[in-house]
């Protein structure tokens, strides 16, 4: 009676909320939220353009729509890997199941602390309740009643760049293979118990199945996963990733940087996750195995692989023996050159992590060590005095994390073999049901280095780095959400294209107006300065000048009816606004979304305008795309894009994507640069994919 009684007064007090969680059919196929599209954009952004082909985390989201999370069973460990909820929303939960018992419904997470009207609606495609606790499921189970599927996608530019077009005869610097980019995958799952599978994956002019690729595709991977079998928590077996603490030492994951949602300052993933995407890079290959007993936790891997480098031969007038310049991170085989890099490195990495759980306290320590085949010497520019370099280096850390009532602490403390270390800390505060701050203190010496790591930093790579983040968010009313951050961080040493020791700020501001499941506006104003080196006068030393930026964006969705949705976007950026680069740019989207509900056919449309005075103020948008991609292309110059998606189910096996995207430049003769200039005015994409599940 006692606890009826607190959540009927819950009830009562929360009025309103009530009413907008309801039982609603939910789309097989959602579509990311809009904090998430801008996320992925910042990654984009921050990694030299380069759009990360991780696909696991849309494969993690479907994977719980089919297979809801059971709140009353799940464990904090896999409330982490779901990324949708704060560590103080996860501590609430098992401290509400530990008081109360089980829930008894879906609308009883409203009772939660810390849980508001946006978190549910958020993650409640992909939760349930049920008051059965099951079984541990047998081997044969797992074995026999899996989801199978086979995805082949099928992707091409339909314009011949200049890669396609040179003359072999006359030059090494050409495109051999096909125009088409080929993917295949195979998987197999069981929940999130069992899962394996294959990939297989060939880039546009590569060859296939001749030449240099006399295998087929340029790209395989596979793995076997399996968690909780007794105190075997996970157990990886072929490709795989390894996150540990937060970031310092290995983060092999999709992780997100600074963006509207302050919480997610914080890492949170298992040690050990399987690995079947398209990226040749950021993964382990070998053996990973995770034992878990009482409040221990032990992980230990070993991986050796192939990568691609910058090989040099021997140098005889500089006495070196044969070494790498350079690890390539681009995965493309195309020209000669870049088949002769690949895998002309031999990497040898093993690690792992024993951490301890007592209640609300997390400790950890966490080690991982490379050997190479060749050293790893750099070019003798100033900015490289600090670069890894040698044959062989290791990184060590200690990682914590305590929950004191609305307080959440963590933070990871590393070093490296040669003795430069870095901190991280981090502190995350539910003020209020309606308010949320997050602080986050880095010091990371000019001389940390480390391999296939994502920390919460400016850098894309954690070293040489101080700075202070603070975020704050506020729910004024159940329809209003102002979100905030300031960021402040300096570099010691010299950068790449930075030719001193300089500081930068961030800063953003974000209103978002969602008064139904109808409509949503948000508006931000961001800016940002940093320095880099400006010398159009071509003087004897490069001036290192701060380059400020700002950008403002307004972006609006609305549902006309239970099929159709209504989109658009207006962007504008100044660069160096009052100095001697100054630079202006602007985007303008609309979109059409027809996503009925128990139909097989579905689809969007975009039309697009953008103009921009130079590269430096261009612009970037997240673009819808077939199931588990996604696509975000930059934009600068002046020119209109138009793109089409149409997915058709035939039945509850076979579906079929497609995808036509066009850009066109009318001011200008040529696309792209170097290979993969087109001498056109404009670039045309297609994409066709087809799943069979089985």
């Amino acid at each position: 009676m006692k606890r009826i009684a607190i959540i009927f007064l819950f009830f009562l007090a929360s009025g309103s909320v009530y009413s907008q969680v309801k039982e609603t059919p939910v789309n097989p196929v959602e579509q990311p939220s809009t904090t998430v599209e801008q996320q992925l954009e910042n990654i984009t952004e921050n990694n030299e353009d380069m759009e990360t082909e991780d696909d696991s985390y849309l494969q993690e989201l479907t994977q719980y729509q089919r297979n809801p999370i059971n709140l009353n069973t799940v464990d904090a460990g896999t409330l982490k890997e779901f990324r949708m909820l704060s560590p103080i929303q996860i501590q609430n939960l098992i401290a509400y199941r530990s008081i109360l018992g089980k829930l008894l419904s879906i609308y009883e997470i409203q009772a939660i602390p810390g849980w508001d009207i946006a978190t549910i609606q958020r993650i409640r495609p992909y939760v349930s309740v049920s008051t059965n606790m099951g079984m541990m499921d047998a081997l044969g189970t797992r074995l026999r009643d899996g989801d199978q599927s086979v995805l082949v996608r099928v992707s091409q530019t339909l314009e011949r760049s200049r890669g396609f077009l040179a003359d072999p005869a006359v030059t090494n610097s050409y495109y051999p293979g096909s125009p088409q980019k080929l993917f295949v995958r195979y998987k197999y799952n069981y929940k999130n118990l069992l899962q394996y599978g294959v990939v297989g994956e060939k880039d546009a002019g590569e060859e296939f199945f001749k030449g240099s690729q006399k295998n087929g595709f340029d790209f395989y991977s596979a793995h076997l996963f399996i968690r909780n079998v007794g105190i075997v928590r996970s157990l990886a077996i072929g490709d795989f990733t390894v996150n540990m603490g937060q970031g310092l030492t290995q983060w092999m994951s999709l992780a997100f940087k600074k963006g509207p949602d302050i919480l997610a300052t914080k890492r949170q993933a298992s040690v050990l996750r399987p690995y079947n995407s398209a990226g040749e890079i950021n993964f382990h290959r070998g053996v990973g195995i995770t034992l878990a007993k009482n409040n221990w936790e032990a992980t230990v891997f070993g991986s050796y692989k192939k990568i691609d480098v910058n090989f040099n031969a021997a140098d005889t007038s500089s006495n070196l023996d044969e070494f790498v310049s350079s690890l390539q991170t681009s995965g493309l085989h195309r020209t000669k050159s870049e088949v002769e890099d690949k895998g002309a490195q031999r990497q040898l990495a093993f690690g792992g992590n024993l951490s301890y759980q007592l209640k609300r306290l997390h400790l950890g320590v966490n080690a991982v060590q490379y050997s190479f085949k060749f050293p790893l010497v750099k070019q003798p520019e100033p900015y490289n005095k600090y670069a890894l370099t040698g044959k062989s280096f290791g990184n060590y850390s200690f990682d914590y994390s305590y929950t004191y009532k609305n307080m959440h602490l963590f933070g990871e403390a590393a070093t490296t073999d040669k003795g430069y270390l870095a901190f991280v800390n981090g502190l995350l505060i539910s003020v209020s049901n309606n308010v949320d701050m997050s602080f986050f203190y880095r010091n990371i010496s000019k001389g940390y280095q480390s391999l296939y790591t994502s920390a919460f930093t400016e850098n894309t790579y954690p070293t040489n780095e101080k700075g202070f983040f603070s975020g704050i968010t506020l729910r004024p009313a159940s329809s209003w959400r102002i979100d905030a951050y300031a960021d402040v961080y300096r570099f010691p040493w010299l950068k790449y294209r930075v030719n001193a020791p300089t500081t930068g700020s961030d800063y953003l501001v974000q209103l978002t107006y969602k008064p139904n499941k109808v409509l949503e506006i948000y508006t931000r104003f961001k800016s940002e300065s940093k320095s880099i080196n400006y010398n159009p006068e071509e003087l004897p030393l490069n001036p290192v000048v701060p380059q400020p930026k700002q950008n403002w964006r307004t972006q609006l969705s609305y549902r006309v009816s239970t099929a159709f949705t209504i989109r658009s976007r207006a962007e504008m950026v100044w660069y160096d606004k009052k100095g001697a680069a100054a630079a202006n740019g602007f985007l303008l989207y609309a979109d059409v979304l027809y996503k009925p509900v128990m139909k097989p056919l579905s689809g969007n449309i975009r039309l697009q305008y953008f103009e921009t005075d130079d590269y430096n103020s261009r612009l970037y948008a997240y673009e819808s795309d077939v199931l588990y991609s996604f696509s975000i292309p930059l934009f600068y110059g002046k020119g209109y894009r138009y793109y089409m998606n149409i997915n058709y189910d035939f039945g509850k096996r076979l579906s079929l994507w497609a995808k036509w995207a066009q850009t066109i430049y009318p001011d200008e003769t040529s696309v792209g640069t170097g290979l993969d200039e087109i001498y056109k005015k404009h670039k045309t994409d297609v994409r066709l994919q087809l799943m069979y599940r089985f």
